[in-house]
């Protein structure tokens, strides 16, 4: 299995045949609004264009996954990435409840059954969602909170996508009870003007890191203006935390590759 971070969520899952787009922003730099308006400096989005590797990797790719694309969320769905699926036709596989919405605007949108939160059949292996928890308090009332996956694949490490969440209870119990031999999980500390965290930040990813016995990856830096935790600074208090060799922070464009025994080591 080898992973492509494109920028922001964006990745390419390569496993088998298959290459799974995840969570696409497709759109070019400064093409979205900013996601903070009372600071001096407002930043449109993406902060940064898409790598020059890019067009390859969409090119390779045959599926689309989705971990919530409702209420705005345009740096999991943008216009862009929508006209790029709806163009191509790939399947779209999403959440019942994402289902409706994706139809309506002419993907190729293929639900999970109503009982996703069990192991259903996946491209040959199996896929289950866990719960996400997009913010709490206040803010957390007006977000889409979406699901994360757990994905298993014949001969392949199992694979969880944690979606956009902070560190809840219930996310440390699945990682504790599954033990994923990779695990991806977003690490920009993102929040609006009020209220507080809506993902992990750099303590939640590395607390993570501890409780996960495999191979983290961290994402969601740097390509979208409300995510305020830089790349350098994950690494430096990953390195202070003896987390260094376990957790990855892929540049854009990047390819990770994890076998079985890489992944458990």
């Amino acid at each position: 299995m080898r992973i492509t971070h494109l920028r922001n969520a964006t990745i390419v899952l390569h496993i088998g045949p298959h290459n799974i787009l995840v969570d696409p922003m497709l759109a070019r730099k400064d093409a979205l609004p900013p996601l903070r308006l009372f600071v001096r400096r407002r930043l449109r989005n993406p902060t940064v264009e898409l790598p020059a590797n890019a067009e390859a990797a969409l090119a390779s790719v045959t599926h689309c996954l989705i971990t919530h694309c409702q209420k705005g969320h345009f740096d999991h769905l943008d216009r862009a990435a929508k006209q790029w699926l709806r163009a191509r036709q790939t399947p779209v596989i999403c959440t019942p409840h994402d289902f409706e919405h994706l139809r309506k605007r002419g993907l190729n949108a293929q639900p999970l059954p109503a009982s996703h939160a069990q192991p259903q059949p996946f491209l040959g292996g199996r896929i289950r969602t866990v719960p996400c928890t997009h913010g709490l308090g206040l803010v957390g009332a007006v977000m889409e909170h979406g699901v994360g996956y757990l994905i298993e694949m014949p001969g392949e490490p199992s694979l969880y996508l944690s979606g956009d969440t902070v560190l809840t209870d219930e996310v440390r119990q699945f990682v504790q009870r599954h033990q994923p031999e990779v695990c991806v999980v977003p690490a920009g500390g993102a929040h609006f003007d009020l209220g507080g965290d809506i993902i992990m930040g750099a303590d939640e990813v590395i607390e993570f890191t501890r409780i996960a016995r495999g191979r983290v990856v961290a994402n969601h830096m740097e390509a979208v203006s409300h995510c305020p935790v830089r790349r350098n600074d994950l690494r430096h208090a990953a390195h202070q935390a003896g987390l260094g060799e376990r957790l990855s922070i892929p540049q854009d464009g990047e390819t990770i590759a994890f076998g079985r025994r890489q992944a458990a080591a």
